[in-house]
């Protein structure tokens, strides 16, 4: 049986000791409040008194934690009691830097670190779907396939430089984050043309913006250069449509995008692709 440590018991922790235990892991947890120990210990998971308890004996060890302070002063802990070679995978979202320089520091020093942030709800968690993102030595791939498959729905290897995984979970909730701010727009604009949310919203089901997301990304990074597929005075009119629309109903998003917008106007950017506001 498979001996699996998980060092912080959160929401997305918990599910992922709930996924494991259905596998028939034996899983040892531990957490700085305790209270959250108590139900999983009822499904089947053994509570330890401290870091160092919960990796001792462990196949692996998942690190689930809230920040870099965090997952050093864990780690400090737990690496007394940790065996040789046991790889410690940390799903935390965390600084790319600072995960370089504790892939450096660790590695150094024996230890197996691996930063794999996570993609995924507590209910894809608790599933096994979603996604893991991580990045290791190539040598490592195979192993640490293993090791994560049966936590997720898709496992990716983002590279060998360290810090790639956790560049990656930075950038892809950054998206999320302007979503959610570009779809508070829309129903803005919705609300003051007198269309209910759900109206709105149904739209979504027939048109897919997020499958345009890689040749907008390539837009962007080229800056707007080459032959224009929409011109910037045609983009920034559509914007002053936007902003009329939702009348007195305030946007998130749209503002900026048309302060943008008129900065590379007054460059002489008129006639270019529309892109090229995002370097104004």
């Amino acid at each position: 049986m498979t001996t699996i440590a998980l060092l912080g018991t959160g929401l997305l922790g918990s599910a992922m000791v709930e996924n494991l235990l259905q596998k028939g892991c034996a899983v040892r947890v531990w957490n700085r409040t305790r209270d959250k120990l108590a139900p999983l210990v009822a499904k089947g998971a053994i509570a330890t008194a401290d870091p160092a308890d919960c990796v001792r004996g462990a196949d692996r060890a998942h690190l689930v934690l809230t920040d870099d302070a965090v997952v050093d002063a864990v780690l400090a802990q737990a690496l007394p009691g940790l065996g040789r070679s046991v790889p410690v995978y940390d799903h935390s979202t965390n600084l790319p830097a600072k995960v370089a320089a504790r892939f450096a520091a660790l590695r150094a020093q024996g230890v197996r670190y691996v930063s794999a942030p996570a993609f995924m709800s507590p209910t894809n968690a608790r599933e096994a779907s979603g996604l893991l993102v991580y990045a290791a030595p190539a040598a490592e791939h195979a192993g640490i396939e293993a090791d994560l498959a049966p936590m997720t729905g898709k496992v990716w290897h983002a590279g060998e430089r360290p810090d790639l995984a956790a560049v990656h979970k930075l950038a892809g909730n950054s998206v999320f984050f302007a979503l959610a701010s570009a779809m508070a727009d829309v129903l803005a604009i919705g609300a003051g043309s007198g269309v209910p949310a759900e109206q709105m919203l149904a739209f979504y089901d027939v048109f897919k913006p997020g499958m345009a997301l890689g040749y907008l990304g390539h837009r962007v990074a080229r800056g707007g250069a080459g032959r224009a597929s929409f011109e910037l005075q045609m983009a920034r009119k559509d914007v002053r449509l936007c902003h009329e629309a939702a009348g007195k109903e305030p946007l998130l998003v749209l503002p900026a995008v048309a302060a943008a917008m008129d900065r590379a106007l007054a460059q002489g950017q008129a006639q270019n692709d529309y892109a090229v506001f995002t370097r104004a």
